[in-house]
């Protein structure tokens, strides 16, 4: 990609994804899934 040209959503989404990934541990995911549990 060049510098001029805008990152789409899907290329966007990847990298934030890829950023909490890799500064969160599987304990942070644990704890926003129980989250989700308690509010479904």
């Amino acid at each position: 990609m060049s510098d001029n040209q805008k990152m789409s959503h899907e290329e966007a989404g990847k990298k934030g994804g890829n950023a909490t990934a890799n500064n969160h541990d599987k304990e942070f995911y644990q704890e926003i899934g129980e989250k989700g549990g308690k509010n479904s």
